[in-house]
C-alpha cells in the first residue's frame, strides 16, 4: 500500500511539473535570444518585407522564387512579414501545411522596428496537429506578442534550418484519422514518417487583442516588477507630451474617477493615444492616479 501510495504521489508531482516545463519552453524560450540565429541588419533590409494588417489570414507559399539568406544555420527560401505595433496586442498563429509525406519546420525571428532581434520561437515550438474538420496535417503554433508604445511597426522572419532538415514528425495515418472521425475502432497501422522540407506552405491568422499575457515588443516602463520579453526601446512615455502644469489645487474625486474609468476604457479599446492624452490632461489638472491607472491597464491589471 506504501509503494501504491508514493507511486501515485509521484505521478501526481509529474503531472504537476510537465505542464510547467511546457509553458516554460513556450513562453520562457522566446526571451532566450542567446539561441537566435545572427543576422546582419544590412541583410534583413534587403528582404521583401511584406505587410500584413490583422485582421488577416495570409497564405505564402516558400518555393524557389521566394528570398533566401545566407545566415548560420538558416538554409532554404524565407518568409518576412511586417506587422503594425499600433493596433494593441497581437495574436499570430502559424501553420505550416504537409504536403504529401513532407513538411516545413518553421522558426521564427522576431524583430523591433529597428530591427534588433526580440523574441525566437524554435521549430519546436510549432508541434504537430492532426488533420480535422476544414484543417489538414500541419505544425502549428499562436506567438503572443505586445509592441510597446512608440513603435510603428515589428517584424517576422520565418526560416528553416540545417539542423531541422535532419529531423522528421510522425503524422497521423489517414486510415486512423477517419476511424476516429467517424467513431470506428482505430486500426493498428503504422503512422507515416514526415521529412522536413526547405519549402513548403505556411498560413498565417493574424488577429488584434486586448490580452494580458502576452510577449512585449519594445520596452514601456521600468519598474521592480518581471518584464515581458522586450523588443526594443519605445520612447518613454514622459517623452511623448509636454510636462504637466503643476495645479493649483488636487482634483475632485468625482473628476479623478472618470479620468480612470477613460484611460481604461482607451487601453481596452487599444487606442493608446487616447489614453495618454487623458493621461496629460489629468495630471495638468491635479490628478495623482492616473499614471498608475495608465500603468496597470497597459499591463493589463486595470
Amino acid at each position: 500500500m506504501k509503494i501504491k501510495m508514493l507511486s501515485l504521489c509521484l505521478m501526481a508531482a509529474l503531472s504537476a511539473i510537465l505542464p510547467a516545463a511546457t509553458l516554460a519552453d513556450t513562453q520562457t524560450n522566446p526571451q532566450d535570444m542567446s539561441v537566435a540565429p545572427v543576422i546582419p541588419q544590412s541583410t534583413l533590409r534587403q528582404l521583401p518585407w511584406q505587410t500584413l494588417m490583422p485582421p488577416v489570414k495570409q497564405e505564402i507559399i516558400l518555393d524557389g522564387a521566394s528570398p533566401r539568406i545566407q545566415a548560420g544555420d538558416i538554409t532554404g527560401p524565407v518568409a518576412a512579414v511586417t506587422l503594425p505595433a499600433n493596433r494593441g496586442s497581437l495574436s499570430v498563429t502559424l501553420s505550416s501545411l504537409a504536403k504529401g509525406q513532407s513538411v516545413f519546420a518553421p522558426n521564427v525571428l522576431v524583430l523591433d522596428e529597428q530591427m534588433h532581434p526580440a523574441a525566437f520561437f524554435p521549430s519546436s515550438y510549432f508541434p504537430y496537429e492532426k488533420p480535422g474538420g476544414m484543417s489538414m496535417d500541419r505544425l502549428e503554433g499562436t506567438l503572443k506578442l505586445t509592441p510597446a508604445l512608440g513603435q510603428k511597426q515589428i517584424y517576422l522572419l520565418i526560416y528553416t534550418t540545417r539542423q531541422d532538415l535532419l529531423a522528421t514528425t510522425t503524422m497521423s495515418n489517414p486510415a486512423k484519422a477517419y476511424a476516429e472521425g467517424v467513431g470506428n475502432a482505430v486500426p493498428d497501422i503504422p503512422d507515416p514518417i514526415g521529412r522536413h522540407s526547405e519549402t513548403g506552405a505556411l498560413r498565417l491568422n493574424v488577429a488584434a487583442e486586448q490580452k494580458s499575457g502576452n510577449i512585449t515588443i519594445g520596452q514601456i516602463f521600468s519598474g521592480p516588477e518581471t518584464q515581458p520579453v522586450v523588443v526594443g526601446n519605445a520612447a518613454p512615455v514622459a517623452s511623448q507630451a509636454p510636462a504637466a502644469v503643476a495645479p493649483a489645487a488636487p482634483m475632485l474625486t468625482d473628476t479623478e474617477r472618470y479620468f480612470n474609468q477613460a484611460i481604461k476604457q482607451a487601453v481596452r479599446e487599444g487606442n493608446i493615444d487616447k489614453a495618454l492624452k487623458l493621461l496629460n490632461e489629468a495630471e495638468r489638472l491635479g490628478s495623482s492616479s492616473a499614471r498608475q491607472t495608465f500603468i496597470s491597464s497597459v499591463k493589463g491589471k486595470g
